[in-house]
């Protein structure tokens, strides 16, 4: 078998958080097909255990929103596979909340999945490769929203501009131990969860893809599949010794002007 033949994530034992729909499904999907062992978690038990059985991943049923959750999922990988080689962070909430209009509990609902669940999802897998004096790789699913973000996302973009900040840092400090940590910001992606989210908070018709579409550069919206092959990209040694990048995976360029 050639080089570009070999299975990017051949031995290695994967836990992707929030992976039981949207953009960290396509992540367990790509990983299992490029040779990992994956464990993904999701609160809904039904599409998770299908996700399960389609791909021969395991599925651990988790509310990230609780700390406690968010460190046993590494402890349950751990437990099945004896150690986490890489994490990635891929849950996310999206409900909409402006400045003025975001109430307390709203707020802290966007912290505690956008950027309280990495960072104790993290902590735990960090713990778990510096005890084996193993390298490992983390990929945190930030957002474009954390270089500013519209107004009516103004909780979710302040959690995952901390989300942002957290991925350097940590990758900062863990170099030494050869813990590549990095991000990506991803922009307008066609998920089931943003066809939800069209829906319930901007009276989207069923048209409403085809309309976004036409308003993107590239003719298209994000792809969950494409997404998901530059994630296993980052998780690999073939993305060699970058670390601490938060990467704008996005056809728009910000801080580009007309």
């Amino acid at each position: 078998m050639g080089l570009l033949e070999t299975p990017l994530l051949e031995d290695l034992v994967v836990l992707v958080n929030g992976g039981s729909q949207g953009v960290g499904a396509g992540i367990v999907r790509a990983a299992v097909r490029e040779g990992a062992t994956v464990v993904f978690t999701g609160r809904r038990a039904e599409v998770g255990e299908k996700l399960a059985a389609d791909t021969g991943a395991r599925f651990v049923r988790a509310d990230l929103s609780d700390p406690a959750q968010a460190r046993d999922s590494v402890v349950q990988a751990v437990a099945a596979h004896g150690r986490v080689d890489c994490l990635v962070n891929a849950a996310g909430l999206t409900s909409r909340g402006s400045l003025l209009d975001t109430t307390p509990e709203l707020f802290d609902q966007h912290m505690a999945i956008n950027l309280r669940a990495p960072f104790f999802a993290m902590q735990a897998a960090v713990a778990d490769m510096t005890a084996r004096k193993a390298p490992g790789t983390i990929v945190n699913i930030i957002s474009n929203c954390a270089h500013g973000g519209p107004p009516h996302l103004a909780p979710y973009s302040a959690a995952k501009a901390g989300l942002a900040g957290l991925t350097r840092n940590a990758a900062h400090a863990h170099r030494w131990d050869r813990i590549r940590i990095n991000g990506l910001n991803i922009g307008w992606t066609d998920t089931e969860g943003e066809d939800a989210t069209q829906r319930a908070f901007h009276d989207a018709g069923d048209d409403w893809r085809e309309k976004a579409a036409r308003s993107q550069p590239m003719g298209k919206l994000g792809q969950v599949d494409e997404i998901a092959d530059f994630v296993v990209f980052l998780l690999s040694g073939r993305s060699g010794v970058v670390t601490g990048s938060v990467i704008d995976w996005d056809q728009n360029v910000f801080g580009g002007q007309d």
